[in-house]
Order: structure tokens, then sequence, then C-alpha cells
């Protein structure tokens, strides 16, 4: 068995249904005077809006419907990517879905987290609480169901997640093979880990073609790489793989535009979402993506990323909270 194939054994539910978009942003090769710069567009899936949170959902409800469970439980923010993704997959997959929302209750959250229950989910919000509160109401949430008689699922785990962009690495590496010359260097914003690791991992079963760009959008760099180092290293306890460790990988953390931390707007930020949008007509929003994109056009305005080494900006999506943000520009009215 290939060690692609000690991947694609786990139980799997098929919600990307082809390669994601490989898009040549000729709009910012020509402003900044040079070739060979990408975005992977894993925000134009076809299901929910798209995102990154749907290839680990492949993983996850693989597991869910391999366990015969008969219910989806997840947890996030009022705008959350994973929680209306959850919602989409699991109506897909016949199943029933309950979001908790560490948020107040209120007339705007409801108004932020109405895709959700337009999927079909039941949403409960539990008021502004910290990620060790929210993870104790899901799984006492779960144990109530299991009382009625329900047979619950949590979807979130780490690793099993990050098997998604195990797979998204091999995607992306043969989409680089047919480009004039191939992808150096790939960006990805730095938060919760699975996407990150799940990456760097496949990466690294491909011989470390690319390397790895992390633009930090929530952690301290010690923090968010202990993240990623304990899901890199359960990857390789689950598969099996033996890849090298993580201190081996080209991997490159970039702190500088973290600012005042997660869901808190920088100028800069603010600035690639306006050049993105007036560029290349991609929406991005402020939570994740316009603090990477900033971070990867600052890294090739200023030269650190060479000329002649074609750079991949990945966009994992959420674009649909970026219309429960306006009240954070500054610039645009």
């Amino acid at each position: 068995m290939s060690d692609l194939q000690t991947i694609l054994r786990e139980p799997r539910y098929d919600l990307v249904k082809a390669p994601t978009p490989l898009q040549r942003l000729s709009g910012f090769e020509r402003q900044l005077g040079r070739p060979g710069l990408y975005m992977k567009r894993d925000d134009l899936m076809e299901i929910g809006l798209g995102g990154n949170k749907l290839r680990s959902l492949e993983f996850w409800l693989g597991a869910a419907l391999q366990e015969r469970a008969d219910i989806v439980l997840v947890a996030g923010g009022a705008t959350s990517n994973l929680c209306r993704l959850t919602a989409v997959a699991a109506a897909m997959a016949r199943l029933d879905c309950v979001i908790i929302h560490n948020a107040e209750d209120s007339p705007a959250n409801r108004e932020r987290s109405f895709l959700n229950r337009l999927f079909g989910a039941e949403t409960r919000f539990i008021g502004v609480v910290g990620e060790d509160e929210r993870g104790a109401a899901v799984k006492a949430a779960a144990a109530e169901l299991r009382q009625q008689g329900r047979s619950p699922y949590i979807a979130g785990d780490a690793v099993l997640g990050a098997l998604g962009y195990v797979l998204a690495a091999f995607e992306l590496h043969g989409q680089s093979q047919r480009e004039p010359a191939p992808l150096r260097h790939v960006f990805l914003a730095g938060s919760m880990g699975p996407t990150e690791a799940g990456f760097i991992f496949g990466n690294a079963m491909l011989g470390h073609p690319f390397q790895v760009h992390l633009v930090s959008v929530e952690y301290e760099q010690a923090e968010l790489e202990a993240r990623i180092r304990r899901i890199y290293d359960g990857i390789g306890e689950r598969t099996g793989l033996s890849v090298g460790g993580l201190d081996r990988a080209p991997l490159h953390y970039h702190m500088a535009h973290l600012g005042g931390g997660w869901g808190v707007p920088t100028p800069e930020s603010e600035a690639a979402i306006v050049a993105f949008a007036r560029t290349e007509g991609i929406l991005i929003e402020h939570v994740y993506t316009a603090k990477t994109c900033a971070g990867f056009l600052d890294l090739v305005a200023n030269g650190t990323i060479p000329q002649d080494e074609p750079a991949c900006i990945i966009h994992t999506g959420g674009t649909a909270s970026l219309f429960a943000q306006r009240e954070l520009f500054r610039t645009v009215s």
C-alpha cells in the first residue's frame, strides 16, 4: 500500500467534488512587476460557499457514519466557517446537527448564524466563553443526547481532520506540476492547526517541494508551533507513516501581521481585503484570510520571496462572514 493509500483508507464522506481552482493572480503580478503569483481557491467548493473545513468534514463524517451516529455536534462563533459547513455537510449526509455557539443569544448573532438554521441545524447560544468551557458544553450536550437514545458524534478531532489537508498538499502539487514553473512557496493562515499540520505532513510525504509559510492570525509563535507539532506528530501516530519530524520541515512562521490578535483587524489586513477585491475580484474576510493575504503581499513585495520562485496563498474560505463584518472597516463605509 502506498503512503497516500494509507490516508485514503480512512472512512471518508465525499464533499470536495474536484480539485479546487489554482488561480493566477495576474493583477498583482502586473502591480508588483513579477510573475508566478497564485491563489488556491478552497473558497470555491461546490457546497455551502466552500472553505477548508469541508476537507476535514470528509473524514469527520466518514467516522460518524462508520460509528452509526445519527446526529453531529460542533461548536464555534456565530459566523464560524466550521459551523456553517458542518450544518450543510450533516444535512447532505442525512444526519441531524446541533451547533453550540459561544456567543450571546442576540438578534445580531441569530442573524449571523442564519445559514446554519437554513441548512437545518439546531443552534444553541451559551454566551461568551473560552475554548475549554465551550468544549465542555459540547460534551454535556452529547451526554444529554445519549440519555435520550441518540448516537451523537462530535466533529473536531484535530488529527483526523488534518488528513483533509494531507490530501490537499498532493492536490496542489499535482496542479503545480502543470504550471510553467512549479510552485515553491505556499502561504496558509496560522491558527488552530489541523489545516496547517495536515498540509505540512503532506508536503513531507511529497519530499518537501514547498516552502510553507504560516502567517499567524491567532497565537504567538510558541503556542502556534506547539499546536501544529501535536497534530503533526498525531498524524504520524495514526497513520504509521514516518516522514521525519516537524523540525525538518521547510516551515516559516510570520508574526508581523498578528496585530491585536484573533479577529482584531490591522490597517494592513483591511488594505489586503480592499486590494484583493479591487485587483482580482476576490473576497476575503477579516479573521483568517485578510492577515494571511497581507503577509503574502508584504513578503512578495519586499523581496523575501524571490522573483523567480512562484508563490501561492491558499484561500481557506469564510467569505460568508464578511457580510457581518462591515463595522470592522475603517476605510470603506
